[in-house]
């Protein structure tokens, strides 16, 4: 009896084999569906399959909708009620919903997905609201609809006089909505403070470039970049829209890359509350600048744009003082950042660069300082975290 009990025991394909972790247990992968829906937080494995199945939800929903949209009846590739653009808006909604459901998958994970996933934005000292959750979930819906246009003008151009026959219109819906629900979940699920950093750019150069495509005034760059803005067109819309949502990523960014700083002591707090806030108020006057358009509130536009190069500038300089253990070349780096946005705008105040330009390259630059800031601040506190124990030998 006892060999038989053994035998039995030896081929349990939920019973971990002697000597093996305490945690392989954990480790034990959904196969049914209603296992991986009922906990799709369990592990790396449920959560890629959740994402699937998200996105098979959302290719049947586009394949009905684009078929009562495009019954018998010939498509055009781009322009008003085109195939990219109907993919465009419905992938639009679908990539909001797919990062509310992401964001929600991830409120109770388990031990094994986050030894396999990594703690995402479970950082101490940062935590998101409703509204950076909102602002978030909307990036990656105008990201989603940006693509979308931009890529079906592209296959206009390249094929000229081209139109889509109904059945290649529902399944290229089906896939266009499928593709768009599969990784905006996977990033909601996934996020991480780098990957923000990611979104940010995207969302800004994608919005940005978008924004200059359709501006109705084709000098508008004679001007400054904030013509973009002007007016009520779709265009003007839509920049002062990625103006005021890259505003508030920057906040949560700024949150996120100061959690991280070590300290020490209660001047050490202070010192790192002095740069979170910095970097706040370059996300507020960012958003500022979208919400007080050029043309109707000159004086306070103009203002919030300073301010917002003011405060990059006094972040930077005072680092060393603020943070004194970021690394050296970073801090030389924001330096020479600093004197180029100045020698810039000395070269505007002699009429040889004008101020589109300007705004142009300072904005690269400072966004891509809070990028490599983020970068560095983690790298940071790796380096100061304890080293693990060694093994205790057997």
């Amino acid at each position: 009896m006892t060999e038989i009990a053994a035998a039995e025991t030896s081929i349990d394909p939920d019973r971990p084999p002697d000597g093996a972790p305490a945690h392989a247990a954990e480790k034990r992968r959904a196969t049914s569906l209603a296992e991986i829906v009922r906990r799709p937080a369990e592990n790396a494995e449920s959560l890629e399959s959740v994402a699937l199945i998200i996105g098979s939800f959302a290719f049947a929903v586009g394949a009905v909708a684009a078929l009562i949209a495009f019954w018998n009846r010939d498509v055009p590739i781009s322009g008003a009620g085109s195939i990219g653009e109907f993919v465009a808006i419905s992938g639009a909604l679908v990539a909001i919903a797919a990062f509310v459901l992401g964001r929600l998958v991830l409120r109770s994970p388990s031990t094994a997905l986050q030894r396999e996933v990594g703690p995402g934005l479970a950082v101490a000292g940062a935590r998101l609201h409703w509204f950076d959750l909102t602002a978030l979930a909307l990036a990656h819906g105008a990201v989603v609809l940006i693509a979308w246009l931009g890529l079906s003008n592209v296959l206009e151009r390249s094929f000229i006089g081209a139109v889509v026959f109904t059945v290649p219109a529902v399944a290229l819906t089906g896939v266009g909505l499928a593709v768009s629900a599969y990784a905006v979940f996977l990033s909601a699920a996934r996020l991480t403070p780098m990957l923000l950093s990611l979104v940010l750019a995207v969302f800004l150069v994608v919005g940005a470039i978008t924004s200059m495509l359709g501006a109705s005034d084709p000098l508008w760059w004679q001007k400054n970049l904030s013509a973009l803005g002007i007016g009520h067109d779709a265009s003007a819309i839509a920049f002062n829209l990625t103006l005021i949502i890259a505003g508030a990523i920057v906040t949560i960014i700024a949150r996120y890359c100061t959690a991280s700083l070590p300290i020490a002591t209660p001047l050490d707090r202070r010192h790192r509350n002095v740069v979170r806030n910095g970097l706040a108020l370059i996300g507020i006057f960012l958003a500022c600048v979208g919400v007080f358009s050029v043309d109707q509130f000159f004086w306070v536009h103009n203002s919030v744009a300073t301010g917002m190069a003011v405060a990059y500038a006094v972040v930077v300089i005072g680092l060393p003082w603020f943070v004194p253990g970021m690394p050296r070349p970073f801090v030389i780096l924001g330096y020479v950042y600093v004197g180029v946005i100045v020698v810039l705008g000395v070269f505007f105040a002699i009429g040889y660069y004008n101020l589109t330009a300007v705004e142009l390259v300072a904005a690269v630059l400072i966004f891509s300082w809070i990028i490599l800031f983020l970068r560095n601040s983690s790298a940071m506190s790796q380096a100061d975290a304890p080293e693990p124990a060694p093994p205790v030998p057997a």
